[in-house]
């Protein structure tokens, strides 16, 4: 559909204006509220000289004025610009740079990071609203006072305009994904329709036709996205419920908390809930199994799908969640550049595999000159995804080249995840390209050791990175946080993980830490971890190292 996402949006508030949209902190939001706090927001912007092509960065949290200043930004054909909220100042500033940002919309409680960055940003800020304080500083303006001085600005003629995801991914700065508005439409409303078992509408009038056959006082779809918005998994998941005509729910907290994310499917009657593989999935089996040994268990009779994308989700985590309810768990295989390009579905009572995927239709396995790996080889290729012409990364003419490549006349998406394929097509995924691991002339594939150690007993979370050699290029570190109470050392990790795989494989040196650092989406932060391991490498003595480093002469 090649409309201005702002004015789909539009045509659902105008189906369903009484219905809630968005439910946080005890608060209901309709869809008639929600578009006028937009609509103002909007009419503070364009006064502000923020329009078409404008970059504006959001660096909130999760709750309705998250998604009011999307729509905001989008009704006065802006770009909207992704914080994250854990960046430093210096972090903030770089990526302030690199999208161009004219305008700032934050919470207070983000003022020490942005407001320096935005200080020393190449482009001067038009404007900088700022969220839960009455007293927003010299040179800024209240959120509520938009509110209350500003009339809704006005719905205009748009085009599909562009739209901006700053992905962090594991290693390096983060980077633009820009693409069309329509991309977005077809990418994550297709997907929620699908998940309804519908074919998503293809223009405003069968959306219009769609909405109209939903009774206002129903939800076609309800849905927890847990991840922070200022991700894709979070935004996209929002969205999509959105414009199927169904209700948002957010955590009250501004961290994860499984027993919250519990009482709000038990409150909401959530038949979805978005998560980001065993990070998140880990912490709420082990609150599901809590609470049925304390003889309150909490009901999940509502809930029908946990969908997961972007982070492994073992087999052990699935199980574990399934021994408490009957619903889909659902793994993508997709990225901020594309995709999906692989699904794993799962229910109650089957087999249940880590890393084993379906490709979805159009999506393919390759190799670097664009050949279909052959089903059986035992090859590794990347998967590939169908795109269009325009998608790009933000500056980065040379990323772009390297990702979005043309084979046999057409345009792929080839972000860098590696898989091979079996002779039955079952997909095994290996994990991003850029964590393989080069020991002794040997790849080892960061993702399926770590998939063996979190199975280990002792062991709560865990990163596998490369450290330097000088002998072997590199060794296979890993680097983890323990249950409380456990122990573990180096030869017990390896014994585990020998067990399953190559004598190569196995960790050659053992990191003990209190917690595994990840991003808010449970991401893993790949510089950290090899940083950790790096420092701890060789040998320093348990009682001289708190993270109680180990490792062994050879691999």
């Amino acid at each position: 559909m090649k409309e201005s996402f702002a004015t789909v949006l539009e045509t659902v508030a105008r189906a369903r204006p009484g219905a809630i949209a968005i439910s946080h902190a005890g608060r209901d939001v309709s869809w008639r509220e929600l578009e006028n706090q937009a609509a103002r927001l909007a009419h503070h912007l364009k006064d502000a000289g923020i329009g078409h092509g404008s970059r504006v960065a959001v660096a909130q949290y999760n709750g309705p004025e998250y998604l009011a200043t999307l729509w905001a930004v989008l009704k006065v054909r802006a770009v909207p610009v992704n914080v994250n909220f854990r960046y430093k100042a210096e972090e903030i500033t770089a990526l302030f740079d690199d999208a161009h940002v004219e305008a700032a919309v934050y919470d207070a409680a983000l003022a020490g990071t942005v407001e320096p960055a935005a200080a020393v940003a190449t482009t001067p800020l038009r404007t900088a609203v700022v969220l839960h304080t009455e007293t927003p500083g010299h040179g800024r303006i209240g959120y509520d006072e938009v509110q209350r001085t500003c009339s809704p600005l006005a719905a205009s003629q748009r085009g599909d305009d562009d739209w901006l995801m700053y992905t962090g991914g594991t290693t390096g700065r983060p980077r633009g994904v820009l693409v069309r508005h329509s991309w977005l439409y077809d990418v994550i409303c297709a997907n929620s329709f699908l998940l309804m078992g519908l074919r998503a509408p293809a223009t405003l009038a069968e959306l219009e036709e769609y909405l109209a056959s939903v009774a206002s006082d129903t939800y076609p779809i309800v849905t927890i996205p847990a991840p922070p918005l200022m991700h894709a998994t979070g935004s996209y998941t929002s969205l999509g419920a959105l414009v199927a005509g169904g209700r948002v729910a957010y955590l009250a907290g501004r961290s994860y908390d499984a027993d919250e994310l519990l009482r709000l499917i038990e409150r909401q009657r959530a038949d979805t809930v978005s998560i980001v593989g065993d990070v998140f999935a880990r912490p709420l089996a082990d609150a599901l199994d809590r609470a049925r040994q304390a003889g309150r268990p909490y009901d999940l009779s509502s809930l029908r799908r946990v969908l997961s994308v972007g982070v492994t989700w073992s087999a052990e985590c699935k199980q574990r969640l399934l021994e408490h309810g009957d619903f889909l768990c659902r793994d993508i295989v997709a990225a901020s550049e594309g995709g999906p390009f692989a699904v794993s579905q799962t229910r109650r009572g089957d087999h249940v595999t880590t890393s084993r995927f379906s490709l979805v239709p159009g999506a393919r396995i390759v190799d670097e000159t664009g050949r279909d790996v052959v089903p059986g080889s035992g090859q590794v290729g990347m998967l590939a995804a169908p795109t269009d012409e325009y998608i790009h990364y933000q500056g980065d003419e040379e990323k772009t080249a390297q990702t979005f490549r043309v084979f046999d006349g057409r345009r792929w998406a080839v972000p860098g995840d590696l898989a091979s394929i079996d002779e039955d097509g079952t997909v095994t995924f290996h994990g991003r390209g850029s964590q393989v691991i080069n020991t002794g002339g040997e790849k080892v594939f960061a993702e399926e050791v770590e998939n063996v150690v979190v199975r280990h007993p002792a062991v709560r979370d865990a990163m596998v990175v490369g450290v330097p050699d000088a002998r072997w290029g590199h060794r296979v570190a890993a680097v983890v946080s323990l249950r409380e109470g456990e122990s573990l050392t180096l030869e017990q990790l390896k014994e585990h993980v020998g067990r399953e795989l190559a004598n190569y494989k196995r960790p050659t040196v053992l990191v003990v830490t209190d917690e595994v650092k990840r991003s808010p989406s449970g991401k893993a932060d790949a510089r950290w971890a090899r940083a950790i391991a790096t420092e701890n490498f060789p040998e320093k003595s348990p009682e001289k190292s708190p993270e109680k480093s180990q490792h062994q002469p050879t691999p």
